[in-house]
């Protein structure tokens, strides 16, 4: 479907939006801006809408996360003031009452998290879309955005050519840049740019390390689970800091849910001083006093990765990370064997690329926007979702957030949009904010 061209409509009493991004911060602010009254067009770039949702949702989708709110905020590091204020107009509450009204109950697992009853992110988005074209919302796939002509108008490339469409207010919803295959390629940050508008480079979140194995370790090791281990680190401001779980060593490093939920911090040190130092107890519940005396026993004929095992429950990928940061020398070496098991040292040299992570860092800063998500630099545009210049962990915090501020810049817009359209006033017109802001 190619969008019509045509000037604005605040002259005839309707209000045109359009909405440039199918994921769930576009699609909840097109559902919201239609049941105000507007005329909503959704432009995807990709063939369908809700890519990275639903594949996001194949192992489970988790939909957000029943933390009470002061800590649910404190999730998003230093935007915690400002994610908490999209959160105040919705919020993980208000997430399971919208999935409720869409025929999905939800509910909390063991580790807080909250989730459909089926656990499937499809039937979720397939009754979504269902009733936003019910409701009039119009949807355009493969548009992609390629900035404004000169007259302000959104232009879009289409497999029939490129073409343009008048809008009286806008929501960009255009993702990071993570898993750039499903549409989330970060290609709007030099457009924004041009605009005047200031936006930090995207980087890694919720993303796996590279350490450098060498070649038999990471032959013989990639992909082994490790569960669980603690981590043990120091942010980029000197607090210490401990957490367990779960880890999986790969090809290049490490990754997993344990490494991801302190991945910014390691990004941090990473670009300060070029490496990050984690140390992990891969004995977790085991005194260090106590695996020594386990593993000075005589072992008999048994060999020592069969001792290792036997006496410290130390094997597969844990007795290899042992021998690889230690040497093979010191794996009879009870002593060093014991500290080493309870504080392990990886230096971590570099993230894994932005097209691996699970979600970036970065994006249009927020003090280049209004409290409505309104780009100060171009009126009548608002922001929202993941190209917003802030981060979450995994857990349901990120897709949460997507949401508020979805709900946030089409309140914002509306807003705009009844400020800066008395009778007769055209779209051109309606760039100049009104003298009050």
């Amino acid at each position: 479907m190619t969008a019509a061209s045509g000037a604005g409509t605040l002259a005839t009493g309707i209000r045109r939006v359009a909405v440039v991004g199918g994921g769930p911060a576009g699609l909840f602010a097109a559902e919201l801006l239609r049941a105000a009254g507007c005329e909503v067009h959704v432009f995807e770039a990709k063939g369908s809408v809700g890519r990275k949702f639903l594949v996001a949702g194949k192992g489970g989708l988790n939909l957000t996360h029943s933390d009470p709110p002061a800590l649910f905020s404190g999730r998003y590091r230093q935007r915690s003031a400002e994610v908490g204020r999209w959160l105040s107009a919705f919020d993980a509450d208000a997430l399971r009452e919208w999935a409720r009204g869409l025929g999905v109950e939800t509910f909390v697992g063991s580790s807080g998290r909250v989730f459909p009853v089926d656990l499937k992110a499809a039937p979720l988005l397939r009754g979504w879309v269902r009733r936003l074209r019910a409701q009039g919302v119009d949807i355009h796939v493969h548009h992609r955005w390629l900035g404004w002509d000169d007259r302000g108008a959104l232009r879009f490339a289409t497999p029939d050519g490129e073409t343009g469409f008048d809008a009286d207010a806008t929501v960009l919803a255009l993702g990071g840049g993570s898993w750039p295959q499903l549409g989330s390629d970060g290609a709007w940050q030099d457009l924004l740019r041009d605009a005047g508008i200031e936006v930090a480079p995207l980087q890694s979140s919720n993303c796996g390390f590279d350490i450098g194995w060498s070649a038999h370790f990471a032959g013989r090791h990639a992909g082994a689970p490790l569960k669980p281990v603690v981590a043990h680190w120091r942010d980029p401001g000197g607090r210490v800091h401990a957490l367990q779980g779960e880890c999986v060593v790969s090809e290049h490093g490490i990754e997993g849910s344990l490494v991801y939920a302190i991945s910014a911090d390691l990004r941090e040190l990473i670009a300060r001083d070029g490496h990050a130092l984690i140390e992990l107890d891969l004995a977790p519940g085991r005194e260090r006093a106590r695996l020594q005396g386990e593993l000075s026993r005589p072992r008999g004929k048994r060999s020592l990765s069969e001792h290792l095992r036997r006496a410290a429950g130390l094997d597969g990928a844990r007795a290899g990370l042992l021998r690889e940061v230690l040497g093979a020398d010191a794996m009879h070496d009870p002593a060093a064997v014991a500290v080493a098991s309870k504080r392990l040292p990886l230096r971590l040299v570099a993230t894994r690329p932005l097209a691996e992570a699970i979600s970036s860092a970065g994006g249009v800063r927020l003090e280049a926007l209004d409290d409505g998500l309104m780009l100060r630099a171009r009126p009548g545009v608002f922001a929202a979702g993941e190209m917003l210049d802030w981060e979450a962990p995994t857990g349901g915090y990120l897709l949460t957030a997507c949401f508020a501020s979805g709900c946030v810049a089409a309140e914002g817009a509306l807003r705009w949009l009844d400020n800066i359209a008395p009778a007769g006033m055209r779209h051109a017109d309606a760039l100049t904010p009104p003298e009050d802001g």
